[in-house]
C-alpha cells in the first residue's frame, strides 16, 4: 500500500528534535535510517500514524568514531558501515564490527545507524502482519499470538510483561495474578501470600465467592477455558490464614494517629488492615453481634462459613485492630463524637435497608436480607412450602437457595431480565439451578395476591424490556399477556439500599450514597471517607474490598502518613517471565470437588475448595502472559559484551539495561528521549571477542540467533569473559552463569561445551523452536573457541 501522508522535517540538532516530540506527543516520530519505520508504514502495521517524521540525519556532527580518555566514543548517528569498516574497532572492539557486518546487506548498511538498530522493534510476524491484523501486546493489545501460534523464531526463554495482564486489569482489587502465580510454580507459598496480601488481605473470602471478572479476563479463554484462578487463589487464603501471625505483622511504627472505621464488613475490614499496617490505632464499630458484615449475614455459610470469618477477624484482632461489636453509630454513639475523638473516619456501612417497588400487596412479602440475616443467625425457618422470590440479582438467588435448604418444596424466581441479562453471577445461578431452583424469567410482579391476611399466589406480566436507549434500567410491561402462580411465601429481593441516616445532617451528606472521589474515597467533609455499598450501592466484595484499600491510602497520607509511589516506569523493572510448558497444551479447567447434594448443610461450605495437587496442576495452566518475540538487533548483544553505555538526550544507560519490552518500543528510552551516541570502555588486553550469527540466509535476513563472545585469558586460563545471546528472548541475554563456569579454566573444546550447556540449561521452548537450543548451543562453543 501507499506510505500514509505526514509532514516531514529535518532537525538542526538533537535539542530541536526533542522540542519537536514533546511539542506533539505522540503523534511524531524520528527517523534516523528508515530501513525499519519506513518499512512498517508501508506495510499498514500500525493502527495509527504519526502527523510529522523528525528526521536526524540532518543533524551536523552527530555522526563518527572517535578515540577518548576512556574508550570510543560512537556518534548516534554513524551507519552500520562505518562500524564494520573501522579499524579502531577491529583493534580492540572487534565483536561490534562483526555484529556490524552481519547486519543485512551493504545497502542497508550504508544507511542505517548504530542509535536505529538498537531501537529498532520486533520482527514477529504477528506484530509485522500487513495491514495490521493482528493486535498483539506489542501494539497494546492483550494477547501474545506468537505464544501459543506460529513460534519457530521466537523466545527459547520465556516471556517478558508488556503492561499489566487482561487478568490482572480485570479484577477489581489489581491483583498481581501472573506474579503469586510465578512464586507458587516455584514453590515458594510464602512470598505468594506475601504479594497477594498486598492488594487483597480477604483472599480466604473473595477464594471462595468472588465474581471472578479476572477469569472472564484471562488468555486461556481464547484456547480453551480460563485458569480457576479463583480457586487457586482461595488455597493461598487459606494459607494466609494458618500462618497469619508471620504474614500479617508487618506494622510500622505507631504514628500516634487514630482511625475510625464505620461497619465490619469487606470495605471497612480492608480500610482497618492496611490502616493498621501503616501504625495507626484503628477501632472498627459494628452494629452485629460479630464481624463480617454482609459476608456473615448475608452471604449464607453453605458458599462461606463462619469458621473462615472467624479465623479472618481474629488474624485482624493480633494486628492491634479493635472491634466494637453491638455498636450502632447514630443511637450508642454519634458520628460527630466520633469525627471528635478520631483523626480520621471511613464510612463502611452496607447496603441494608430493602427498597420498596410500591407493589400491591408488599407488605405480606418477606425481605431477601432479613431471611437471610436471621437464618445466618440461627433461626432457621422455613419460609414456606411454595416459595416465590422476587428478583434476578445474586441475593435473590441466595434467597431461593435458602429456602430450598430450609425446606421448601418448590422454588422459583421471577426475574425481568431474560435468562441471559440475568445480573445475577452465572456461577451462582447454576447453583440455583442444580439446588432445584425454578427460574421463571421476563415476568414482573403486578399484585400479591391475598386472602384472609395469607399469601395465595402471586399475579404477573408480562416484561419486554429493562433497559432504555441510554442502557438506563426503565421496563417495559405487556399487560395484556399475565399469568398467575400458586404460592404460600414471597420472598422481595429487588434492591437494598444504605441507611445513611446516622449520617449528621449539618455535613451536608444527603442521597441514597454518599458522594465520595473516586480515586480517593473522600467526601466532602475534611477527615470523612467512605467506602462499599455506602458509597456505591449495592456491590461485589472484592470491589468493596478495593474501596476499602483506596480510602486507607489516601487516609493514610491524610493523617500525616506517605505516598506509595511507584518508582516503575512504563518500560523499566522488567524480568523474563517463566511458565510451565504444558499450559502450550489444550487443557480443562480444574474443578473443585463439592459434598454430595444428600449432605449439603449450613454445618458447612458446600465446595471443598482445591487440593494442593489441583492447585498446582491450575498453576501450570497460566501463560503468565507476556510478549515472546525476540530482540533482533545484531548490535545489542555486542555492546552488552563490550560493557557498553548508551548516551541519549537525558542521560547514561549500561547497555545490559537499555532493551525491555514495550508497547511498540523495545528500550527503556522516555517519550521525547533519544540516542545520541555509544560509549566503548577501553579494550582489555588479552581479550578477544566474537560475534556469530545464525539466520536463513547469508544476507539481509535477522538473526534466528546470535551470540557475542569476549573472552580475556592470562597463562592459558580464563580471566573473565562476557557472554551475551541475541534473538533467544525479548532482550539480549547476558549468561552470567555461564561466565562464571568459564573463569578459571583453560578454553578447550569440552570447556566450549559446557559453557555453553550452561547457558542453555534454563532454556524454555515453545512449540516450535525447540531446534534452538541445540543451534544456539553450538554456535557459542563455536564463538567462544574462536576466541582463543
Amino acid at each position: 500500500m501507499a506510505l500514509p501522508r505526514f509532514g516531514f522535517k529535518n532537525a538542526g540538532s538533537f535539542e530541536e528534535a526533542v522540542e519537536s516530540l514533546k511539542a506533539c506527543g505522540g503523534k511524531v516520530k524520528v527517523i534516523s535510517g528508515g530501513t525499519d519505520l519506513l518499512h512498517g508504514f508501508k506495510d499498514n502495521i500500525y493502527k495509527e500514524y504519526p502527523e510529522m517524521i523528525v528526521n536526524l540525519r540532518s543533524i551536523p556532527d552527530a555522526e563518527g568514531i572517535e578515540k577518548t580518555e576512556n574508550g570510543v566514543r560512537i556518534k548516534g548517528l554513524t551507519t552500520l558501515h562505518e562500524l564494520e569498516s573501522s579499524e579502531l574497532l577491529k583493534e580492540g572492539w572487534n565483536v561490534l564490527a562483526e555484529a556490524a557486518y552481519n547486519v543485512a546487506s551493504p545497502q542497508i548498511r550504508n544507511n542505517s545507524t548504530i542509535g536505529g538498530n538498537i531501537c529498532q522493534e520486533p520482527r514477529c510476524w504477528y506484530y509485522r502482519n500487513v495491514d495490521g491484523l493482528f493486535n498483539c501486546l506489542r501494539k497494546g493489545g492483550s494477547f501474545c499470538n506468537a505464544q501459543t501460534g506460529r513460534n519457530e523464531i521466537h523466545s527459547i526463554f520465556g516471556s517478558m510483561k508488556v503492561k499489566d495482564t487482561p487478568c490482572q486489569e480485570s479484577c477489581p482489587a489489581g491483583n498481581a495474578i501472573p506474579e503469586y502465580f510465578a512464586k507458587l510454580r516455584s514453590g515458594d507459598e510464602k512470598a505468594a501470600a506475601e504479594i497477594l496480601l498486598q492488594t487483597n488481605p480477604l483472599a480466604a473470602v473473595t477464594g471462595r465467592i468472588c465474581p471472578h471478572t479476572c477469569m472472564g479476563g484471562c488468555n486461556r479463554n481464547n484456547v480453551d477455558e480460563s485458569v480457576a484462578i479463583r480457586s487457586v487463589e482461595g488455597t493461598v487464603g487459606d494459607y494466609m490464614l494458618a500462618h497469619s501471625d508471620e504474614l500479617m505483622n508487618r506494622i510500622k511504627p505507631a504514628t500516634g494517629k487514630k482511625a475510625a472505621v464505620i461497619g465490619a464488613g469487606p470495605a471497612g475490614l480492608a480500610a482497618a488492615y492496611f490502616l493498621r499496617l501503616e501504625g495507626h490505632a484503628v477501632v472498627v464499630f459494628e452494629q452485629m453481634d460479630k464481624v463480617g458484615g454482609m459476608m456473615r449475614y448475608g452471604i449464607p455459610s453453605y458458599r462461606l462459613s463462619d469458621e473462615v470469618l472467624d479465623r479472618q477477624v481474629n488474624a485482624f484482632e493480633k494486628m492491634g485492630i479493635e472491634f466494637r461489636t453491638g455498636v450502632k453509630v447514630g443511637e450508642d454513639i454519634t458520628l460527630k463524637t466520633l469525627r471528635q475523638d478520631y483523626d480520621a473516619v471511613f464510612l463502611g456501612t452496607g447496603a441494608w435497608s430493602p427498597v420498596s417497588i410500591r407493589l400491591d400487596g408488599e407488605e405480606y412479602t418477606i425481605p431477601a436480607l432479613q431471611l437471610l440475616r436471621e437464618t445466618a443467625m440461627g433461626k432457621r425457618v422455613k419460609p414456606g412450602e411454595d416459595v416465590i422470590v422476587i428478583g434476578g440479582g445474586n441475593v435473590a438467588v441466595d434467597a431461593a437457595m435458602v429456602s430450598r435448604r430450609l425446606g421448601a418444596k418448590r422454588v422459583r424466581m421471577i426475574c425481568l431480565e431474560s435468562r441471559e441479562q440475568m445480573p445475577a453471577f452465572e456461577d451462582d445461578i447454576h447453583d440455583a439451578l442444580e439446588d432445584g431452583v425454578e427460574i421463571i424469567p421476563t415476568w414482573g410482579p403486578d399484585k400479591v395476591l391475598v386472602e384472609d391476611g395469607k399469601i395465595k399466589g402471586l399475579e404477573m406480566i408480562r416484561c419486554t424490556s429493562t433497559r432504555d436507549a441510554q442502557g438506563r434500567f426503565s421496563p417495559v410491561y405487556d399487560r395484556e399477556q399475565r399469568q398467575t402462580f400458586e404460592a404460600d411465601s414471597i420472598i422481595l429481593a429487588v434492591g437494598q439500599k444504605a441507611d445513611l441516616s446516622y449520617i449528621d445532617p449539618d455535613l451536608g451528606i444527603t442521597g441514597r450514597i454518599v458522594a465520595v472521589e473516586e480515586e480517593t474515597q473522600k467526601t466532602a467533609v475534611a477527615g470523612l471517607y467512605a467506602g462499599g455499598e455506602s458509597a456505591s450501592g449495592p456491590s461485589s466484595v472484592v470491589k468493596a474490598m478495593a474501596a476499602g484499600k483506596r480510602a486507607a491510602a489516601s487516609m493514610n497520607e491524610y493523617l500525616g502518613g506517605t505516598a506509595k509511589a511507584c518508582t516503575c516506569t512504563a518500560n523499566s523493572c522488567k524480568e523474563l517471565n517463566r511458565f510451565h510448558r504444558s499450559c502450550l497444551e489444550c487443557s480443562k479447567a480444574g474443578v473443585v470437588e463439592k459434598y454430595p447434594q444428600a449432605e449439603y448443610s449450613f454445618a458447612h461450605e458446600d465446595a471443598k475448595g482445591f487440593t494442593k495437587e489441583q492447585a498446582q496442576e491450575e498453576i501450570n495452566r497460566c501463560f503468565n502472559c507476556g510478549c515472546v518475540a525476540v530482540n533482533p538487533s545484531d548490535l545489542a548483544p555486542a555492546l552488552i559484551a563490550l560493557d557498553a553505555v548508551v548516551e541519549t538526550t537525558e542521560r547514561k544507560i549500561d547497555a545490559e539495561k537499555f532493551f525491555t519490552v514495550g508497547v511498540q518500543s523495545s528500550t527503556v528510552l522516555n517519550k521525547g528521549e533519544i540516542v545520541t551516541g555509544v560509549l566503548l570502555p577501553e579494550a582489555k588486553e588479552n581479550t578477544k571477542s566474537c560475534y556469530m550469527k545464525f539466520r536463513r540466509r547469508k544476507s539481509i535476513d535477522f538473526p534466528l540467533l546470535s551470540t557475542a563472545v569476549s573472552v580475556t585469558m592470562d597463562g592459558g586460563k580464563v580471566t573473565d569473559a562476557r557472554i551475551v545471546l541475541g534473538a533467544v528472548a525479548p532482550v539480549p541475554l547476558r549468561m552470567r552463569e555461564a561466565e562464571q563456569y568459564l573463569i578459571g579454566k583453560e578454553l578447550t573444546e569440552e570447556t566450549a561445551l559446557e559453557t555453553a550447556k550452561a547457558a542453555l540449561k534454563d532454556a524454555l521452548p515453545l512449540r516450535e523452536n525447540i531446534y534452538k537450543i541445540q543451534v544456539t548451543r553450538t554456535y557459542l562453543k563455536r564463538a567462544l573457541l574462536q576466541c582463543r
